[in-house]
């Protein structure tokens, strides 16, 4: 009898120690409900060891509770191999970038540009007519407004636009003799250096391409695929400036995210320039691929539930930057993650906490002959015009989300490893934050601007 109450002991001291690490994680992420349940439950389960005081008759207790845990834990952490992989689904086809949200938002009514569009794309034009009524983003009737992030925010975007000059250049030199390991170690460990936190190599596919220019003199411009090779890489949204969306802080850390990926990845576009090859960097209001696809075929994650990519470090909450070439490069060879689609099917917490109900909750759906999750991109986007912001609230309701430290980790890595855990990471989400969740209050700094 002395195993099952070492044994006991052992779940009881185990499980009170994670509580505590949970608690000051939380704690220092600023989320005291979580924290507040996790110290709670703390003397709850360290009430249990009073059992070893009971009467040897008695001891059958302790000996069921260790088989419980141990059955428990046993399904739970069956690993992936014994698991039926579920099959990717593949993309088809290119999309016009004249029909997505920003290039119909920037026709101007009466242009002929506007006619000409409403005339192939006549569907489109009820609803592109409520979104246009709407205050607009970082409009100082939009219902976030705050002068001074939205002032920050404004500034940081002219800023990016001030970089889609320099995506592109003329070659000049004579191709660079290095190997394609040589040029990938270099590039790689520079971006890193640069503050990315994940980069990858793959090979353009047709699909990456959009078919037509939507924005600025780009637009109605066939796009002809003329690059072998795309590095993709992400950088970090900050975790304090993204769970108070939709407000304020969600679009100043949105510009600055896509101001330095953007600055990343122009440089990287000029240094293979510099060496001899065509290169050509995909910034914010400036793309020619569609980032999410390049990144997810790069592996550096898997298309989620809304619609965003979700890597392995920070789930949704990234900016994507892309440099195409045609230096030669070692591609990455596509290996399918199954579990962030396996998790986004039980868990469906960005479309309950969606104020603008655009993210599905029900299950994939054959879209143009894949099946797939789509979001109402109509919803969403007027949702911003309204707003002011660009929303996020998927982004900052999203388990993967959560910061990257030791607790939040294991329990990603987990969800990764083991499918039978995802529905009770799910239900354990839900109960130290919520299922539906109130935004956190803005910075200190932004309070009161």
């Amino acid at each position: 009898m002395i195993y099952f109450q070492l044994l006991f002991i052992g779940f009881i001291v185990a499980t009170v120690l994670i509580l505590a690490i949970m608690s000051i994680t939380s704690l220092l992420e600023r989320r005291r409900n979580a924290a507040t349940k996790a110290l709670l439950l703390i003397p709850v389960i360290s009430s249990f060891l009073l059992l070893l005081y009971l009467p040897p008759n008695f001891y059958w207790l302790i000996a069921s509770i260790d088989i419980v845990f141990l059955l428990a834990g046993s399904y739970l952490f069956i690993p992936r191999i014994f698991f039926r992989k579920l099959k990717e689904e593949k993309a088809k086809g290119n999309i016009d970038e004249r029909t997505i949200m920003f290039s119909r938002c920037e026709l101007k009514p009466g242009s002929e540009r506007f006619e000409k569009y409403y005339k192939e794309f006549p569907q489109h034009k009820d609803s592109d007519e409520q979104f246009r009524k709407l205050p607009g983003l970082l409009h100082k009737k939009s219902t976030f407004y705050k002068p001074l992030p939205y002032n920050a925010s404004d500034a940081i975007f002219k800023i990016v636009d001030s970089l889609h000059q320099n995506v592109e250049g003329k070659v000049e030199n004579p191709p660079l003799e290095a190997s394609p390991g040589q040029f990938s170690r270099f590039v790689k460990k520079w971006v890193k250096k640069a503050g990315a936190t994940s980069v990858g190599i793959t090979e353009t596919k047709d699909y990456h391409w959009y078919s037509i220019g939507g924005r600025g003199d780009r637009y109605g411009k066939t796009i002809q695929p003329c690059h072998k090779y795309a590095i993709v890489f992400t950088v970090e949204m900050d975790h304090e400036m993204v769970m108070p969306a939709p407000k304020s802080s969600i679009i100043m850390e949105s510009a600055s995210q896509y101001l330095n990926s953007g600055i990343i990845a122009t440089q990287i576009a000029q240094f293979i320039i510099n060496c001899g090859y065509e290169a050509r960097a995909h910034i914010d209001g400036n793309y020619q691929v569609v980032a999410p696809l390049v990144a997810r075929d790069a592996n550096l994650g898997e298309i989620g539930r809304m619609g965003l990519l979700m890597t392995p470090e920070l789930g949704p909450r990234n900016r994507i930057g892309v440099i195409t070439t045609n230096m030669p490069l070692p591609a990455a060879e596509r290996r399918y993650d199954d579990s962030v689609e396996d998790f986004c099917s039980k868990c469906l917490k960005c479309a309950v906490n969606c104020p603008a109900s655009a993210i599905s909750k029900e299950d994939k759906s054959l879209i143009n002959g894949v099946n797939r999750w789509q979001i109402n991109s109509d919803s969403c986007f007027s949702y911003w015009r309204s707003a002011g912001t660009d929303c996020g609230r998927c982004m900052s309701t999203c388990p993967y989300s959560h910061p990257s430290n030791l607790m939040h980790n294991v329990v990603r890595w987990s969800i990764r490893n083991f499918p039978n855990f995802r529905y009770w990471a799910v239900k354990m989400d839900d109960f130290f934050y919520g299922r539906k969740s109130i935004p956190s209050k803005l910075p200190d700094w932004m309070q009161n601007n």
